[in-house]
């Protein structure tokens, strides 16, 4: 009997690991790419070798792609992909006039260009296996969020490429599933170092967000996966699928909220209305 073969990008934590882990106890071989592969061992131990495949990769770097393509060419007899699960993912928590070029171009290549790579690259192997393709968006690529408006612009992005592709893919009866995520209790939450020459001094107002999501319980990463797999081995095909915390209320903000509201809401949340009162002091006490 042959396995259903998935890849997973972003597998040594979080999301990536917990629906590798849930895939292989489903049955799966899991492909599991990640640049820190050591991390995946203790799945390989759960499962074994024929369901665990760490696989080191950057899905960043390009050439990295077309290498694992190759490999799995030569690695699977029938060349047949039956899940691609696009889930790595990097942080971008910053005011948006303090990310620097490297930075934003990390953020893009990983969190746009990684995923699109990807899935061109292997999408033969999906087509002839009538595959599914899933991306890991963002309830942020809804409503942008204060310092992290780059990675709400890549979830954005994303969302669009696989609502396109969704219907692109239907006549060759590949499913493309947009997994618009809410609260999960992840690593990405983890902020970016800041730069040396910044624009704008937020640190306070960024550690002080960092604080409040570390604060907040939002759903295990097991508790996801669970309820995205079942997605994946049932045979619906919808578009936008929405899991996590706070997911379903933030997917009609956008439809229900005035723009006044949303902005007058999260300007305060963020506390940049405490930053203004703070930037009108510190300029007063210049003039004087």
């Amino acid at each position: 009997m042959n396995m259903s073969i998935a890849v997973v990008t972003g597998a040594s934590s979080g999301i990536g690991y917990a629906v590798t882990d849930e895939l292989a106890a489903r049955g799966y071989v899991v492909y599991a790419c990640a640049r820190r592969v050591d991390r995946i061992q203790p799945l390989v131990s759960k499962h074994g070798s024929v369901k665990i495949k760490p696989v080191e990769l950057d899905i960043s770097q390009y050439d990295e792609i077309k290498k694992f393509k190759e490999f799995l060419k030569n690695e699977l007899d029938d060349q047949q992909i039956d899940l691609l699960y696009n889930n790595a993912g990097q942080s971008c928590t910053l005011a948006a006039l303090d990310v620097t070029d490297e930075i934003m171009q990390r953020c893009y290549a990983v969190n746009v260009f990684g995923h699109v790579n990807m899935t061109r690259e292997l999408s033969p192997m999906l087509i002839k296996a009538k595959g599914t393709i899933v991306f890991t968006g963002s309830v942020s690529g809804l409503v942008s969020i204060p310092f992290i408006t780059t990675y709400s612009a890549t979830k954005a992005a994303i969302h669009q490429y696989a609502r396109g592709l969704h219907l692109e893919m239907k006549p060759f009866g590949v499913r493309v599933i947009n997994a618009i995520t809410g609260g999960v209790a992840t690593e990405i939450y983890t902020s970016t170092p800041f730069p040396e020459d910044v624009v704008h001094h937020f640190k306070e107002d960024i550690d002080k967000s960092q604080s409040r999501n570390k604060s907040m319980t939002f759903m295990s990463s097991s508790a996801y996966a669970k309820q995205m797999v079942d997605v994946i081995v049932s045979s619906s095909d919808p578009v936008d699928v929405y899991r996590g915390s706070f997911a379903w209320i933030i997917r009609f903000i956008p439809l229900l909220v005035p723009m006044w509201i949303l902005k007058y809401v999260l300007y305060r949340v963020s506390g940049l209305n405490k930053t203004e009162k703070r930037i009108k002091e510190e300029m007063a006490k210049k003039r004087s």
